[in-house]
């Protein structure tokens, strides 16, 4: 997805990403900020599932991926991504006792199949009472469920290529099978306490297209029985207007890296001190993570790096950084870009857009209002695509680049681009009901004496529009 606007960065932005949404999901789910003894399950170790350890390690929990392909497993292990290898149920299982007992953090790489290692947590729990797991996802690739995005059990891995090229039926029939396994004993953990989220992977989707039992009761069709992570963890933090602000050195010096990397820590420390307590910690979780990513080898390539900002934050940091490469502090100019998924970049509605309820999260129209939006704003470039993610026809990205040269044009394209690239999706969440996005442009127009947004009233009388639609 942020290939299309030329600023992908590897794997850093998906660690980042998947470590805001570990730590929200706690504070949601679990009450704390504290995730140390606390077991989060998942699956996958490729291209940007393969982020899951490390994220679940920084945010300071236990971890356990399961992969059903070794090579994938053993490349995070080489990494250092993946603390621990095994291919025993049993020693997983006496791993995550351990490293519950000791508040350690790990990330531990299962090789085998996730239903497998469900099935088993559920017999611990029905043997002993224990529940073993707090927080449990998913991040196979069933937006493409019969083409080696999702290995079924009981087939190895060899198996299942070979059948999915031979006989596609019976291939897909047996994967709805461990759809409907792999639901059964995610829906019976829950039941006993564990939270799970849909990762924005199709994966209730296909589990629902395959006939588990994912549907919300009294929900509609696109209702489901567990929230995607978006409605319930990221979404809040998208209509504060926090999302994922990028930048790359286009020296490749790993010292401007530093340098920009010290500039946006002090910019948002001296934001958060005015701050309200609930973006306060958003920017706390942000200044944690830009002190952390040095240390843990992020950068694959560009000397780039990530952080979740809200409006001001974005702004604040392209206008030092820019005022640095003018300074000579910075070697060369910086470009500014975001990932695609944010608050205003994607309308994607079983991902980015699933907390917009009002009927505009089915639209294709925020992407390309920013594209436009951002292109009329001064942007260097812009992209305007189809696909990632969740799959083709089912998502639309705008997404650009500004360079930063130091001049003071880049600065005045970078305040006016910047509010536009945000505004633009906290006012969408707003007219949908959203109560942070209303108090967070509210205090925006507060802010920028310029920006008007028309704000929705709420209705008092639920019977109104009944009413009204029978004249």
């Amino acid at each position: 997805m942020t290939a299309g606007s030329y600023c992908y960065i590897g794997p850093q932005g998906i660690v980042h990403g998947t470590m805001l949404t570990v730590l929200n999901a706690g504070r949601r789910y679990l009450g704390t900020d504290d995730l140390r003894g606390r077991v989060f399950v998942t699956s996958g170790l490729g291209g940007m599932s393969g982020a899951q350890a490390k994220a679940a390690v920084i945010a300071g929990c236990v971890g356990v991926i399961a992969e059903v392909d070794e090579a994938p497993l053993r490349k995070r292990h080489e990494q250092g991504w993946v603390m621990e290898v095994t291919s025993s149920l049993e020693q997983c299982i006496k791993r995550i006792r351990e490293a519950r007992s000791s508040r350690t953090p790990l990330s531990l790489g299962y090789h085998g199949n996730v239903v497998d290692l469900w099935e088993r947590l559920l017999l611990e729990f029905e043997r002993t009472g224990e529940l073993l797991v707090d927080l449990g996802s998913d991040q196979t690739s069933l937006h493409n469920p019969y083409n080696g995005g999702y290995y079924p059990v009981p087939l190895s891995l060899r198996q299942a290529n070979q059948l999915m090229s031979t006989d596609p039926g019976r291939f897909r029939s047996i994967v709805q099978e461990s759809l409907r396994r792999h639901v059964k004993a995610i829906n019976k953990l829950s039941d006993a306490g564990m939270f799970f989220w849909d990762y924005g992977n199709a994966f209730l989707l296909e589990a629902q297209r395959a006939g588990a039992e994912v549907t919300k009761v009294g929900g509609g069709a696109t209702e489901f029985r567990y929230p995607s992570y978006v409605q319930h963890i990221m979404g809040d933090i998208f209509s504060l207007g926090f999302g994922p602000f990028r930048w790359v050195c286009t020296s490749g010096d790993p010292q401007d890296l530093a340098v920009t990397d010290d500039i946006s820590a002090k910019v948002l420390e001296e934001i958060a001190a005015n701050a309200s307590e609930r973006v306060r910690q958003q920017y706390r979780d942000n200044i944690r993570w830009i002190t952390e990513a040095g240390k843990h080898k992020m950068v694959v390539g560009s000397q780039a790096r990530i952080l979740y900002s809200d409006q001001k934050g974005r702004v604040c940091i392209a206008l030092a950084i820019n005022q640095a490469v003018a300074d000579r502090r910075v070697s060369a100019p910086v470009v500014i870009s975001r990932d695609h998924h944010d608050v205003s970049g994607t309308d994607s509605p079983f991902r980015e857009t699933s907390n917009v309820y009002d009927g505009s999260a089915f639209c294709a129209d925020m992407a390309i209002q920013n594209f436009v939006g951002d292109a009329f704003r001064g942007a260097t470039w812009v992209a305007l695509h189809n696909g990632g993610g969740v799959g083709w026809g089912e998502v639309i990205n705008g997404g650009f680049g500004l360079l930063l040269d130091g001049s003071d044009e880049a600065a005045k394209r970078a305040r006016l681009m910047l509010n536009w690239d945000v505004s633009n999706g906290v006012a969408r969440r707003c007219w949908s009901g959203n109560t942070n996005a209303y108090e967070t442009i509210q205090r925006t127009m507060e802010g920028i004496r310029q920006l008007r947004v028309t704000m929705p009233f709420p209705v008092q009388d639920e019977d109104l529009l009944d009413r009204a639609l029978q004249g």
